[in-house]
C-alpha cells in the first residue's frame, strides 16, 4: 500500500523534472532566437552597405576612368577657331547637318582629331541631334603615313547606339564628315571597340572595312565675269606672225653658204 502511495508522488515529481526540462529548453530555445534577431538587426545594415558598396564600386571606377579620359585636350599649339560637326538635322533624323561651333583645336593632327570626336560627343547642342551615345569614349586615336585614321572607342559606342542600319550609318558618318571638314590628310577611318575588331557597330552596319572620309569641301568659286566681245584684231602685213618664225633677209656671201 505504501508504494502505491509513492507512485502518485514519484508521477508528479517526473512531471515537474519533464516540465522543468521542457521550460529550460524553450527558454534557451528564445534566449537563441533573441539574440539572432538582434545580431540581424545589427548587421543587417552592415550587409546592406557593404551589398551597395560592391555594386557601386566598379560604377565609380567606371566614373573615375571616364573623368580621367575625358578631360579636355589641351596642347601648346591650340587656337580657337569655328569648327564644323556634324550631328542629326533638326529637320530630319535621317540627314546630318553641319554646326559651327568654337573649338580649342591642336595643330598636332592626332590631339586635333581627338578634340573634334571628343566634341562631338559632349558638345551636342540638343539631345534630339545626338549621333553618339553620352557615356561613349574615345580611347585612343591614330593616323597612319598613308592617312587611315583609326578611332577606338569604349563598349557604349556599341551598346549606346539603337540598332538600326540607318542610326549606325548616321554615326560613322558624322565621325567621318566632321573630320573631314576639319582635318587634312586623311583618307579612311577604321573604327575599332575596345581595342579589337567588331563585326559590326550595333548588330548590322559592317565594321571590318574601312569608311571613306571625304576630302573636304573647296569653297564655291565666283561666278564667271562676262566678257565683253571686243573687234577682231587684224595683224599688220609687215609684222611677222608669231607661230611663224620671220624669213632670214641675210644675202650670202660669195664663197660661203648661207646658214640655214
Amino acid at each position: 500500500m505504501e508504494s502505491l502511495a509513492r507512485l502518485p508522488r514519484f508521477e508528479q515529481f517526473m512531471n515537474r523534472e519533464a516540465s522543468s526540462g521542457v521550460s529550460k529548453g524553450l527558454k534557451t530555445t528564445i534566449l537563441v532566437l533573441a539574440a539572432m534577431v538582434i545580431l540581424s538587426i545589427i548587421a543587417l545594415p552592415m550587409l546592406r552597405q557593404a551589398v551597395q558598396r560592391l555594386r557601386t564600386v566598379p560604377r565609380t571606377e567606371e566614373e573615375s576612368r571616364r573623368e580621367v579620359l575625358q578631360e579636355p585636350i589641351t596642347t601648346p599649339t591650340d587656337v580657337e577657331v569655328q569648327a564644323q560637326m556634324y550631328w542629326l538635322s533638326a529637320a530630319s533624323s535621317a540627314s546630318l547637318e553641319p554646326t559651327a561651333i568654337k573649338l580649342p583645336l591642336s595643330a598636332n593632327p592626332v590631339e586635333r582629331s581627338k578634340q573634334l570626336l571628343n566634341a562631338l560627343i559632349a558638345q551636342v547642342p540638343a539631345p534630339n541631334k545626338r549621333t553618339l551615345p553620352a557615356d561613349a569614349i574615345l580611347l585612343a586615336f591614330y593616323i597612319q603615313p598613308d592617312g587611315t585614321a583609326i578611332a577606338d572607342f569604349s563598349d557604349e559606342i556599341s551598346s549606346g547606339i539603337p540598332s538600326g542600319i540607318l542610326s549606325e550609318q548616321l554615326a560613322v558618318d558624322s565621325i567621318a564628315r566632321t573630320l573631314a571638314a576639319n582635318m587634312t590628310g586623311i583618307r579612311q577611318l577604321k573604327i575599332l571597340v575596345h581595342g579589337q575588331e567588331a563585326d559590326t557597330l550595333a548588330g548590322h552596319l559592317d565594321l571590318y572595312g574601312f569608311f571613306n572620309v571625304p576630302s573636304h569641301a573647296a569653297p564655291a568659286a565666283a561666278p564667271p565675269t562676262p566678257v565683253t566681245p571686243s573687234a577682231p584684231v587684224t595683224p599688220s602685213p609687215s609684222a611677222p606672225s608669231a607661230s611663224t618664225p620671220p624669213k632670214s633677209t641675210a644675202t650670202p656671201t660669195p664663197g660661203k653658204q648661207a646658214p640655214r
